[in-house]
């Protein structure tokens, strides 16, 4: 069996070499997000990897979560879609869940979660909460447009007719967009320093691209880019950005950049099951594909369920809508960072 450690600050170039040589690796699993959990969020972490004979056979990050109000728990990887045990064999990856368990009762958590996009050889309670999105990119946009239903890619015509133009742009502008989007869907707003760090870790790998409306913002989204896909997971959209058809159009020219930078692929993020963006993204010719959250429970008898879908939350999301946008932004950074 493998020996398990814990990641020393000398060690992280080499557990980013492991990641980059993993057929299955994501971004979430590079190092760099270590220092954005504890500088952004204070998060304290825990990143594991499995050796053998001195050569890294396996990595898992962790991020403990502790909060009076949603609870304590162990993730991989929480805030982000995907992670979980990557190693090069199943005994490694048996090691690190082991290790994260132990670690789990160690720290008192209520239960430790893993994110895969493929469900584990071990029989565990299983959420079926979400699903991700992706689909091919292609050098040709004539190509890439007739992927799209016809329905969405009038919509995205339209959005060219109105003028809109899209353009790179900077954390202040893209959070005015995202921090009223998630305020009028009743969610909390993470904090602005969540995005700046996030673009200070990783230069190479984040682009903002935002649309606008003349002077005005339209809608904006934070890309990451790894190997040769492009992701867009954080965006949102002002109150006009339905009438103008920006979201669409923003979707069409992250396409548009993410292939002329030679991406073939795009992965669109997770949505919930039955939900406006779940059908959008179908719409725009993405194809849904399960993913497993996993739990190892510890001191809970049955899984977490922290989401605005569960009905013990509707009052508060419902209340969150009628916000002033600017007590959402002061409030909101302080219940976000726990909603892993």
């Amino acid at each position: 069996m493998p020996n398990v450690h814990r990641l020393a600050d000398e060690q992280a170039a080499h557990w980013d070499e492991f990641v980059l040589e993993h057929p299955d690796a994501t971004f979430f699993h590079l190092v760099g997000w270590r220092s954005v959990f504890e500088r952004a969020l204070g998060h304290a972490t825990h990143y594991l990897y499995a050796e053998q004979d001195g050569v890294i056979t396996g990595v898992l990050p962790l991020v403990h979560v502790k909060s009076l109000l949603f609870g304590n728990s162990l993730s991989s990887l929480a805030f982000c879609s995907y992670g979980g045990a990557l190693a090069s064999d199943e005994e490694s990856v048996t090691a690190l869940e082991q290790a994260a368990v132990a670690l789990g009762h160690e720290l008192g958590v209520s239960a430790v979660e893993f994110r895969y996009r493929r469900q584990s050889k071990v029989e565990r309670p299983t959420k079926h909460l979400y699903e991700t999105f992706s689909k091919p990119l292609h050098a040709d946009m004539d190509a890439n447009m007739q992927a799209i239903r016809s329905k969405q890619r009038n919509i995205i015509r339209k959005g060219m007719k109105n003028g809109l133009e899209s353009r790179d742009d900077t954390v202040e502008n893209f959070y005015d967009a995202y921090s009223e989007s998630v305020r009028n869907l009743g969610t909390p707003v993470f904090p602005k320093k969540l995005f700046a760090t996030i673009r200070d870790v990783f230069p190479r790998h984040v682009q903002i691209l935002s649309v606008y409306n003349g002077g005005a913002i339209v809608s904006s989204a934070m890309n990451f880019y790894f190997r040769n896909e492009v992701c867009p997971y954080y965006w949102g959209g002002v109150y006009a950005a339905r009438q103008l058809n920006g979201n669409d159009f923003l979707a069409w020219e992250i396409m548009r950049h993410a292939a002329g930078r030679g991406c073939t692929l795009f992965d669109f993020g997770r949505s919930k099951k039955d939900t406006g963006s779940y059908q959008w993204k179908v719409n725009l010719g993405f194809e849904p594909t399960p993913l497993f959250y996993e739990y190892e429970l510890v001191r809970d008898s049955e899984m977490p369920d922290i989401n605005p879908l569960n009905p013990k939350y509707r009052l508060f999301v419902e209340a969150w809508k009628h916000l002033p946008l600017p007590v959402s932004r002061l409030v909101g950074p302080w219940l976000a960072r726990s909603l892993g």
